[in-house]
């Protein structure tokens, strides 16, 4: 997932380079989305990932 955010963020950049404001708009909400995502997903797998029964 956060090869996604990597990507949506590429994608901005391009675009504001070319000029195309509403697309780099879109693709940097999209990046802040699938990167915060993944910041949770990765907390909780920290926290539930490795349990062992003793």
């Amino acid at each position: 997932m956060l090869w996604y955010a990597w990507v949506f963020l590429i994608v901005a950049i391009i675009a504001a380079i070319f000029g195309f404001g509403g697309i780099a708009a879109a693709a940097v909400g999209i990046a802040k989305i699938l990167f915060f995502v993944f910041i949770v997903l990765f907390i909780v797998s920290l926290l539930f990932g490795r349990r062992t029964s003793i």
